[in-house]
């Protein structure tokens, strides 16, 4: 479970995306970002989320919001994913848990009674000037793009 706080500044982060390109939380100054972090590539939850927030990128981007997804799988992992959905924004791939840990949502988890460190599914909507304006915790995957949209609507 994180411990950053809605109104705190978001920590820097740095990764390399699905084309092998470095990519910096300072390549977003200026830009508002939604940044999502969530577990594994091509699993129901995950592709469910992806493609919400696909279907929802150009109101998203009609906002003035870029979409940036994270994850501890590889570039090619992601190169594949982005491929087979047509996905129109940045996977960052976390495999060394830098950002998630930086972000707090590399955490321990539980599923049928056993205990595992995994990515707690959490969104962030950062404000152009690097505030975090609110932490989603209890995302819809099926619908996160319009769950955003009403919280930003608000």
């Amino acid at each position: 479970m994180t411990t950053l706080k809605e109104g705190e500044k978001a920590p820097y982060f740095e990764g390399i995306n699905q084309d092998g390109k470095k990519i910096t939380s300072d390549d977003f100054k200026g830009k508002k970002l939604i940044l999502y972090f969530y577990p594994k590539d091509n699993t129901s939850g995950c592709t469910a989320e992806a493609c919400s927030l696909n279907d929802g990128y150009s109101s998203l981007a009609g906002k003035g919001f870029e979409v940036v997804g994270v994850s501890p799988d590889s570039a090619s992992s992601h190169a594949k994913f982005i491929a087979k959905y047509n996905l129109s924004f940045n996977l960052i791939a976390d495999t060394d848990k830098k950002i998630l840990e930086t972000y707090g949502v590399w955490a321990e988890k539980k599923m049928y009674g056993r205990t595992y460190m995994g990515v707690v599914r959490t969104t962030f909507i950062i404000d152009g000037d690097g505030t975090i304006r609110k932490i989603i915790t209890k995302v819809n995957t099926k619908d996160h793009a319009q769950q955003i949209l009403d919280i930003l609507n608000h």
